[in-house]
């Protein structure tokens, strides 16, 4: 067996796990083709031995004992009296002390397990990681992963229904699209039918399912598909959340070499914004929350249950549809360059002026607004 190298600390985690204390299972992702994500590429994927995770969570433990007698001593601990405990040396072990200084201090309710796929370790393991975690802090409420679609089918429901009573309640799955063609043209490795049955797994272990939409990645051939398939998959498998993250291209993704060669036409902010209307007026028969929570999306205002909440998720879409070319100019960049926080900023007399004072120095036009967004969205991802 390999070394135990210290408490590590994986590239990623959703938005939504904020305030979770990161614990990795695995390292990069098993699968790492799908043209659209570079995140892990170049790097080698591999499971961690379950021992090691024990034994960053009993360091989690001790770190997390040792600030709690300080801050609770009669008086309390000032800052000296923590960096005191802080470790010098090695860089893990300070990474570490870190991780549990952070979780305490956001009350200690939820556990985020890295990295892209943790539902690819084998279900016994995973119950015994799971097990030591409920044991070392028995007031969490919610451990999380992320996990691929194809993974997932492969597990039988009895080793889905052992991972929910051993704690695992929320699952994070990379969906991005229901539509064959764009699944296949994007290397997912995962067809429409596989997502289904494995949100449906999900679902039926009694884990929280959360589902990501991802449009504008079938570009301009496949919009539409791309949001009618979506749809009608997110529609059988009727997942907790539903969350939007738009198609952002930087130069080091496959992705970015099919737009240079033509085999990938982009969509632009408009046809990005009539494709994701049109995929939430196609939800049909659910319950999900759908959330538009990253710095990626448009509109994060895109925020309610189905299907009560419809006319308020799509009402900016058709509000911003609805404006003169010139003024959708404004509502992107304003958006892009993060002066405005909502749609509604637009009309904002002090943001717009802004806006409009950007857009006459950098000389951003309708004819050049797509390739303005898209090299603002590069720098997020």
């Amino acid at each position: 067996m390999e070394p135990y190298q210290g408490y590590e600390l994986g590239p990623i985690r959703p938005p939504s796990e904020a305030q979770s204390l990161l614990l990795r299972i695995t390292r990069n992702c098993p699968w790492n083709r799908c043209t659209f994500c570079g995140i892990y590429k170049g790097e080698r994927f591999s499971v961690r031995p379950v021992e090691h995770v024990k034994r960053d969570i009993d360091r989690i433990r001790q770190h997390v004992s040792a600030i709690e007698r300080v801050v609770n001593r009669p008086g309390g601990g000032d800052r000296r009296d923590l960096l005191a405990l802080q470790p010098e040396r090695p860089a893990s072990e300070r990474l570490a002390f870190q991780a549990a200084l952070n979780w305490l201090y956001s009350g200690m309710k939820s556990v985020f397990l890295q990295d892209a796929n943790s539902l690819v370790v084998k279900p016994d393991h995973l119950v015994a990681i799971l097990n030591h975690l409920r044991e070392a802090f028995p007031q969490i409420e919610r451990i999380t992963s992320y996990a691929r679609s194809h993974s997932i089918a492969r597990i039988s429901d009895e080793d889905m229904a052992r991972l929910a009573a051993a704690g695992l309640n929320r699952i994070h799955i990379g969906l991005e699209s229901g539509a064959d063609a764009v699944l296949e043209f994007v290397k997912k490795g995962v067809d429409k039918e596989t997502q289904v049955i494995a949100g449906q797994k999900v679902k039926r272990a009694g884990i929280e399912l959360s589902e990501y939409f991802m449009p504008g990645l079938g570009g301009e051939k496949f919009s539409r598909e791309n949001a009618l398939e979506t749809a009608e998959a997110l529609s059988r498998i009727d997942p907790d959340f539903i969350r939007i993250r738009s198609l952002a291209i930087s130069p080091e993704l496959e992705l970015f070499q099919d737009c240079q060669s033509g085999a990938f036409r982009k969509l632009g902010e408009v046809g990005m914004v009539e494709e994701l209307l049109l995929f939430l007026e196609n939800l049909r028969g659910i319950h999900s929350r759908v959330k538009s929570d990253h710095v990626l999306n448009l509109f994060p205002e895109v925020d309610g249950r189905l299907p009560d909440d419809r006319q308020r998720l799509t009402a900016p879409l058709r509000a911003f549809l609805a404006l003169a070319p010139d003024e959708q100019l404004l509502c992107v960049v304003g958006r892009r360059t993060g002066i405005f926080s909502r749609f509604a900023d637009l009309y904002d007399p002090t943001r717009r002026r802004q806006v409009e004072a950007l857009c006459a120095e950098h000389q951003i036009t309708l004819d050049n607004l797509d390739d303005f967004s898209t090299r603002m969205m590069a720098q997020l991802i």
